[in-house]
């Protein structure tokens, strides 16, 4: 498949631009030169929007997946929607308000990671409620703890940034990664890491996902629920607004 440039990787904030139609796979995905669209992964789901064509034609994306590896990037048109044709020159838009609400939220889910120090068994983001699952090992926190230490560290407005490293680096520092069942993807010589705070003081793992630019642009956010999800593993929610009750 055509290898398309993720703009997103770059500039988490970039809302629209150009591209050119690469192929067009056998159920209608679209495969583009280059594009702002973030395809579901690492719990994340896959961006919205449209692309239109020079003539004005649009094109609802319904959402944007893998292929075969993480590097392809399909976008999904909606039912019933135009077919695009190998060369077209189209003019990309994401859902914006939909993005940074889970740009805020997958920030806050890394945040949860720095206090609550176990094992992460699962996560999912979404626009409204988004979890993180631990191995506690028999340990406890209240919704009312977790959110007292989730604001400080949003209020605190740490900076948010990208940083680059070898697999090697990686190799010797099995620590950055977080979850217990998925490894970030390997063969490009290089990882992406997530870093929170001057100089990653907070935090700093492997991600392909979008993020804010620092942890204030969160705003109020709190732990909805902690369900038990077998002996030992526990899921804390994520919603914003402030903790009632």
């Amino acid at each position: 498949m055509p290898v398309t440039q993720a703009l997103f990787r770059d500039d988490s904030y970039l809302a629209e631009a150009d591209a050119t139609v690469l192929a067009v796979t056998d159920d209608g995905g679209i495969v583009l030169d280059r594009t702002i669209f973030y395809a579901t992964s690492g719990g994340q789901p896959g961006d919205t929007g449209s692309l239109t064509r020079e003539d004005g034609t649009m094109v609802p994306i319904a959402t944007t997946i893998t292929g075969e590896t993480k590097e392809d990037i399909i976008h999904v048109p909606a039912e019933g929607t135009p077919a695009l044709e190998v060369g077209d020159h189209v003019h990309l838009a994401i859902d914006m308000e939909r993005r940074l609400k889970l740009m805020r939220m997958h920030t806050a889910c890394h945040l949860l990671t720095t206090f609550c120090q176990f094992p992460v068994t699962g996560a999912a983001v979404s626009v409204d409620d988004s979890r993180v699952d631990f191995d506690m090992q028999g340990e406890t926190i209240t919704k009312e703890e977790a959110t007292e230490k989730l604001m400080a560290l949003v209020r605190a407005d740490h900076p948010v940034f990208i940083r680059m490293i070898s697999e090697e680096e990686l190799a010797a520092n099995p620590s950055l990664v977080k979850s217990r069942n998925v490894r970030p993807p390997t063969g490009t010589g290089q990882i992406r890491l997530v870093c929170i705070g001057v100089d990653a003081s907070i935090d700093s793992q492997p991600c392909g996902g979008t993020h804010v630019r620092s942890t204030g642009e969160i705003g109020e956010i709190h732990i909805g629920k902690i369900e038990k999800k077998g002996r030992e593993n526990r899921r804390l929610r994520l919603r914003f607004g402030p903790l009632e009750g």
